[in-house]
């Protein structure tokens, strides 16, 4: 099954990164560590494999993605060698690299979107293409009564008006083309009901939002645990220390509390209540493509016994996020072949701020049907059902069964 992977954000780390792995992996020259779908419990036929992932997308920016993989070597991120041995295939992957439109009115920005999809989905000859948004985060979306229905939505384009933030003109975009699409960002995405509706009435799938690869990652960990041994979580407060272009991003205040609130939601949707404490986010230049998160977290025990438990996660964040991109591309692909539409709530595993039933459109018919967990170990069990689920209707069950 020929992929194609629109990358919104295409010279960004983490697609940048995601392009290197995928090539790199193609030509064997590294192993799938981090890829999930390449565990025993989740791989099978369902998936189009590495070799049939080609990639595209859309930036603002203009550097040549071989030069992006060098700086991103000297910085640690991907190992010099693969991009010296990857740089034929990356100037091929950089000739399906486009400007992202920026003239014109939003519906004809739409419409140049569209019409680069299709090109690329003509020119490669794929099956399919999933648009992933990888670019920056934006702030919450203005409200807007063109939001509520795709009718209205596409009467407020046609007659020149600015409704939709980037990541949903590009959703909107995605399903006219008939494209499955991912937000692995914080913004609005897909999370609209006018686009909800849109991708019902155009049978495609759509997965979100904003990958889960560090501090929250932890927390849908240790949450779980203080909530299944009955102990009271009084505070839990995180700083956050980002570098690079994400860091840079999220120093805007608006930009900053579409992301704090993302990251804050799971503890109060695992304990039930809120303990006392904030996130941070704090923007460190020197950091680079590194992250650190510090988090205290105080709690009591029997008889009110009081104790604390503090950790600290110091990862490079393309590195954990890239994998997931390509997890994620693939499984959509696979639930897109499927006939699957609507938000792909069983794919929560993957996100900080899931998917969920108040996402879908009931009377279109679409997949949500049950609330998401922000707890690991339930959203991994679901996630392998719905893997198995795909590799039996592809025609074989997953090599390592389901979790």
């Amino acid at each position: 099954m020929r992929t194609g992977v629109w990358l919104v954000g295409a010279r960004g780390s983490v697609a940048t990164t995601s392009i290197v792995g995928a090539l790199a992996l193609r030509a064997g020259l590294t192993g799938p560590t981090g890829c999930v779908t390449e565990l025993s419990e989740l791989r099978g036929p369902a998936w189009p494999s590495f070799a049939d992932l080609v990639f595209g997308g859309h930036d603002v920016a203009a550097t040549p993605l071989a030069k992006r993989a060098e700086s991103l070597a000297d910085a640690g991120v991907v190992p010099a060698r693969l991009v010296a041995a990857l740089g034929e295939e990356l100037a091929a992957v950089d000739d399906d690299v486009r400007p992202a439109p920026v003239d014109g009115t939003q519906a004809d920005r739409a419409a140049a979107v569209v019409a680069d999809l299709a090109a690329f989905r003509e020119r490669h000859g794929l099956d399919r293409v999933v648009v992933v948004n990888v670019s920056a985060t934006e702030p919450a979306a203005r409200p807007h009564p063109a939001h509520a229905d795709p009718d209205a939505l596409a009467a407020a384009l046609a007659a020149g008006e600015e409704v939709l933030p980037p990541s949903s003109l590009y959703a909107y975009a995605a399903f006219t083309a008939g494209c499955p699409y991912v937000d692995f960002t914080p913004s609005t995405g897909a999370r609209l009901p006018a686009l909800a509706a849109l991708a019902a009435r155009h049978a495609v799938p759509y997965a979100g939002h904003d990958g889960k690869t560090g501090e929250t990652l932890l927390k849908s960990v240790l949450a779980p645990m203080f909530a299944m041994r009955h102990l009271a979580v009084r505070s839990w407060s995180g700083t956050n220390l980002l570098g690079g272009g994400d860091g840079a991003t999220l120093a805007q205040p608006d930009a900053n509390a579409a992301k704090v609130a993302s990251k804050q939601r799971v503890l109060g949707e695992i304990l039930g209540y809120v303990p006392q404490g904030d996130t941070r986010i704090d923007y460190v230049e020197e950091l680079g493509d590194f992250k650190t998160a510090w988090d205290l977290i105080t709690f009591a025990g029997f008889l009110g016994t009081g104790m604390r438990l503090e950790f600290t996660w110091h990862g490079c964040d393309s590195a954990l996020a890239a994998p997931l991109v390509l997890d994620l591309a693939r499984i959509t692909a696979a639930a897109h072949a499927a006939g699957r539409h609507g938000p792909l709530t069983d794919l929560a595993f993957f996100f900080k701020d899931p998917l969920g039933p108040a996402d879908c459109v009931p009377e279109a018919g679409a997949t949500a049907d049950r609330a998401p967990s922000h707890a690991l170990g339930e959203q991994w069990v679901r996630l392998a059902a719905f893997a198995a689920d795909l590799h039996a209707g592809a025609g074989t069950p997953p090599a390592g069964g389901a979790a």
